[in-house]
């Protein structure tokens, strides 16, 4: 469907590479910080901590908190194939010393993503591809912007008005 100059277009997208764990925690546990999410800049291996549901303003009795921990892009990339379990208590034992007062989690989930943000977007590309007219086959997103939320919005605007002069 794709010709050959439009293959090497979107094989030329790069992405950077990271790792999230969520610790999930029983209803009533305290998480006994003053901040709901906090970028980290002197860590080599977490960039970002949020307590997600003091960040999204749902606390609860009922419900358990959760926390919320991106790494770095830096060592994303270097554990990319590395065990998920050594992995994750690497990234454990480097919350530990951001937050030592962290509670024991009732459960975790340590999730690999090979393909976090755009790091270089398709070439010439203003938000979106036409790949095929008959029938209309567009692509788009953050691939073909940068990864933020206006990258997004870009993406979507450029991908309604291709389809519009296409209707």
């Amino acid at each position: 469907v794709i010709n050959k100059s439009q293959k090497q277009q979107l094989e030329s997208v790069s992405y950077s590479s990271r790792y999230a764990l969520g610790l999930f925690y029983e209803a009533g546990t305290r998480i006994d910080v003053p901040w709901a999410a906090q970028y980290i800049t002197d860590n080599p291996c977490i960039r970002f901590i949020s307590i997600d549901n003091k960040k999204r303003n749902i606390e609860s009795p009922e419900i358990g908190p959760s926390v919320v921990v991106h790494t770095t892009v830096t060592f994303g990339s270097k554990h990319l194939d590395s065990d998920p379990a050594e992995v994750q208590q690497l990234i454990l034992s480097h919350l530990e010393k951001i937050v030592p007062s962290l509670p024991k989690p009732a459960s975790i989930k340590c999730q690999k993503w090979r393909y976090s943000q755009v790091t270089r977007a398709v070439p010439n590309c203003l938000g979106q591809m036409i790949l095929h007219t008959q029938p209309l086959l567009i692509c788009g997103g953050d691939g073909f912007t940068r990864s933020n939320f206006d990258g997004c919005i870009d993406s979507a605007m450029s991908l309604a008005e291709a389809v519009k002069s296409h209707l």
